[in-house]
């Protein structure tokens, strides 16, 4: 494989789970707490791309809309759920001071519970569905050919991180949410309103996986009701690889995690590969071993509710 392509196949799947990640990341800052039900968000923002049908091939719900009109509508929806699950699945539970195993059974349920309604209005049967078809196209960089679609996912990820990075130094919300993730007892003393701080985290959380969502299903044009989970699990791990509690090591994390993915798949011998992720996790218990507390690890990293 071209080195190039090998870069930008790496890149994009680093991408994807560095998203995955921060989302992930942002909750378990403010929150101590994993939400697994993250990757059902994304899976959720693909499925309503859709109409229901029970055919292999679904015809797009929004395909005839504007692409900007489809994009927001996705991230809007994606969004409102992700803050309708903390108000009805989490405040809750932090009102009556649930510790975080509490939590984390309210995640899974919630992760269940979103798989259930796709199943029902969806069947299990994987769709396949074309979205953003401009992106399949393919582009010259230093004469070899890349898949659009790779180059956009990267470009975007960059540009949310940096808009992200902005939000949380220069905007008086993401000032208090970078507050809440630093001493999340001393904000609340100071004056920040905790239910609006995390109600904030699961909007901008849902904003990103509706995102994430466009842009999988843009490269893979497959629905699967389980496709949100791996990518929660990637998430995850790549949060733990960062260290717990920092919304940069997060995304490092992810980045990391998918970059060695597409490199072992690369470079293992063609008899090894499909041991590729034997070699991945691996290599993810040798960094743990080496630095459990992750590569970026904060102090404080005890439940809150």
């Amino acid at each position: 494989m071209n080195a190039i392509q090998l870069v930008v196949d790496a890149l994009s799947l680093g991408s994807q789970y560095a998203l995955v990640s921060l989302g992930i990341g942002l909750i378990f800052g403010i929150m101590r707490m994993i939400n697994f039900a993250h990757g059902d968000l994304i899976m959720l923002g693909a499925y309503a791309l859709v109409v229901p049908t029970a055919a292999d091939v679904a015809p797009p719900l929004v395909g005839e809309w504007p692409a900007a009109a489809m994009i927001l509508t996705i991230i809007a929806l994606v969004a409102a759920t992700a803050v309708l699950t903390e108000r009805f699945a989490f405040r809750p539970l932090r009102r009556r001071d649930a510790d975080g195993a509490t939590l984390l059974i309210s995640s899974f349920a919630v992760s269940y519970l979103l798989q259930s309604v796709v199943l029902f209005v969806h069947t299990g049967r994987p769709k396949s569905v074309s979205i953003l078809a401009d992106l399949a196209q393919q582009m010259q960089i230093a004469g070899v050919r890349v898949a659009l679609v790779d180059v956009v996912t990267i470009g975007v990820t960059a540009l949310l991180l940096i808009a992200m990075m902005l939000f949380l130094r220069r905007v008086r919300w993401g000032i208090e949410i970078r507050a809440a993730t630093e001493d999340f007892t001393m904000a609340r003393i100071l004056g920040v309103r905790a239910d609006a701080v995390i109600a904030l985290a699961f909007a901008i959380s849902g904003g990103l996986a509706g995102i994430l969502s466009l842009l999988f299903v843009a490269k893979t044009g497959v629905l699967d009701f389980r496709m949100g989970v791996p990518l929660a699990i990637a998430g995850f791990v790549g949060t733990v690889i960062g260290g717990m509690g920092s919304l940069f090591g997060a995304v490092l994390g992810g980045l990391f995690l998918g970059v060695a993915s597409s490199l072992l798949q690369a470079l293992l011998p063609e008899v090894l590969r499909p041991g590729r992720d034997a070699f991945l996790y691996g290599l993810v218990i040798f960094v743990l071993l080496v630095r459990p507390q992750g590569l970026f690890a904060r102090r404080d990293t005890g439940e809150r509710t």
